[in-house]
C-alpha cells in the first residue's frame, strides 16, 4: 500500500492510501478525488485521468507507452510530465508521491 497525495490546481491536497496493484486512477476514483474522472474505467481511451508527475518520480512511474501518448493528444494542457494515471500501477515505490492535476480534464 502506498500513501498518495493528489493535488488540485487550487492547492487542495487529498492524501489517501491506495492498494498495490491498483492504478493511480482507480485509487483516485475509489476515494472520490475531484478532478480525476476516469470515464473509460481505466482502458486508456479517454484522457480524463490526465495528471502531471513530478520529475523526481518519472523513473519510478516508467515511460508512457505509445497508446498512452496517443490518447494524451486529446487532453488539455499536456506537458512533458503529463501521464494518464490509469496507466500507472501503484507499488510500494510510489509511497509519498504527489500527483498534480490539470485545471480541467475536458
Amino acid at each position: 500500500m502506498a500513501r498518495i497525495t493528489y493535488v488540485e490546481t487550487n492547492g487542495t491536497e487529498h492524501e489517501v492510501d491506495v492498494a498495490n496493484g491498483q492504478s493511480l486512477m482507480a485509487g483516485a476514483v475509489a476515494h472520490m478525488i475531484p478532478g480525476i474522472e476516469g470515464d473509460c474505467g481505466g482502458l486508456c481511451a479517454c484522457a480524463t485521468c490526465h495528471v502531471y508527475i513530478p520529475d523526481a518520480w518519472q523513473t519510478v512511474c516508467g515511460e508512457p507507452e505509445e497508446l498512452e501518448q496517443n490518447i494524451l493528444d486529446f487532453a488539455f494542457d499536456v506537458d512533458s510530465n503529463s501521464r494518464l494515471c490509469c496507466r500507472i500501477e501503484v507499488t510500494d515505490e510510489l509511497d509519498g508521491i504527489r500527483v498534480l492535476m490539470p485545471e480541467r480534464q475536458y
